[in-house]
């Protein structure tokens, strides 16, 4: 089991970024049961076989992604760019009418349309200054993560979580992201 998935996805991401790819798979592969439900596990192994040319297998893993976090727009790009793209040598087992991207889109307007929201009522009592200074830990999720937030994180000497919000914005602006593999590395050497 791996204590830090953060940095090993880091890692992999790395590899990915380097075209390293087939590294990429053999790591992702020694972990495929312990992160069969990641979001993040599947898009680098997904990123990694379109970058051995393996287009098919790697739309299957991008679907799943789809599945994890449907709203999640990184896999959806891809995905779409992926069926766009020339088809390669690889034989395509869905016929021509049947559209995966068309088909998850119409399965979660249908989903969307039965949520009802739960409605909750505000809470006057305001959170207090003490509760608001707890530091959370390593493993929470972050909902927002920003360059701004991964500096404060730096700044304030927590490593890791500038990492793991570093990793996240690779995903979400890889137009950036040689920037954000160079503060990864650094960081890397700091802890």
């Amino acid at each position: 089991m791996i204590s830090e998935p953060y940095l090993f996805f880091a890692e992999v991401s790395l590899d990915i970024s380097r075209g390293k790819f087939q590294s990429g798979i053999d790591k992702l592969d020694q972990f495929a049961d312990e992160f069969s439900d990641s979001y993040l596990f599947h898009l680098l192994y997904a990123q990694a076989l379109k970058g051995l040319g393996y287009n098919l297998l790697a739309s299957q893993y991008l679907r799943k992604c789809c599945t994890i976090a449907p709203a999640n727009q990184i896999a959806w790009k891809e995905l779409i760019e992926l069926q766009a793209s020339p088809k390669s040598e690889e034989p395509q087992p869905l016929s021509p009418m049947f559209d995966p991207v068309t088909d998850e889109l119409e399965k979660l307007t249908a989903a969307l349309m039965k949520f009802e929201p739960l409605l909750t009522s505000e809470n006057a009592d305001p959170t207090s200054i003490f509760e608001q200074k707890q530091p959370f830990s390593d493993d929470t999720a972050i909902a927002v993560p920003t360059e701004s937030l991964a500096n404060l994180f730096t700044a304030q000497g927590a490593y890791k979580k500038a990492i793991k919000i570093y990793t996240l914005l690779i995903h979400l602006k890889p137009q950036n992201a040689e920037i954000y593999q160079q503060e990864i590395d650094s960081l890397l050497n700091l802890l």
